[in-house]
């Protein structure tokens, strides 16, 4: 990485954006120390200019943001980190700062809320007591609920309908949750089939 920060005044703008969703969750400034310290210890770090100095995002919150990702782009003065935040990003106490808290990578959220239940052994949870009940039981459930969904298809209740898909991708998610396999996992499945 080659970032010219003699090009910015020693400052580069760097834009921060969910490793799973790829939401942008807000913009910081870098000058090259932030970027050392960043590699080296895994946590985003900006150069605060209203408090002129080095700042760890989630140093007074808890609510880091690990680096999963550097990238810097083609004029080699703007940074691009993806990486998988810890709790709001915003000060406000939403996921961005743009105020957009989207749908788009709710799945990926609603994955994540699921495994927390499963592992954490959640007793209370309707997720965690179908995962115990094993993979046969998961395995089914996602079963009734495809036949369902299909049932619903041939009806004019889009509400049922709506209902009916999100049972089951909910249950999907839990089965997948017991294969050991992520939904990242199927969509680069669905990408490679894409014909170039």
């Amino acid at each position: 990485m080659s970032i010219d920060f003699n090009k910015v005044n020693g400052l580069v703008p760097v834009i921060i954006q969910d490793n799973q969703t790829l939401q942008v969750l807000m913009l910081g400034y870098m000058n090259e120390e932030a970027l050392n310290k960043t590699r080296q210890e895994g946590k985003v770090t900006f150069f605060s200019r209203s408090k002129n100095r080095l700042w760890t995002k989630g140093e007074s919150s808890g609510n880091f943001l690990s680096v999963d990702d550097i990238k810097e782009d083609c004029d080699n003065d703007t940074i691009l980190i993806k990486a998988t935040p810890a709790g709001p990003t915003c000060h406000a106490g939403t996921v961005s700062c743009f105020n957009e808290d989207t749908s788009k990578g709710f799945l990926y959220q609603l994955e994540k809320t699921i495994a927390q239940r499963i592992d954490s052994n959640d007793e209370d949870s309707y997720t965690n007591k179908l995962y115990k009940r094993g993979i046969n039981k998961v395995a089914q459930k996602v079963g009734e609920e495809a036949v369902e969904l299909v049932i619903e298809s041939k009806d004019n209740n889009e509400e049922l309908f709506k209902n009916e898909a999100a049972d089951l991708l909910y249950h999907l998610l839990i089965l997948l949750k017991a294969k050991k396999i992520q939904l990242q996992d199927i969509e680069a499945v669905l990408k490679s089939r894409i014909k170039k």
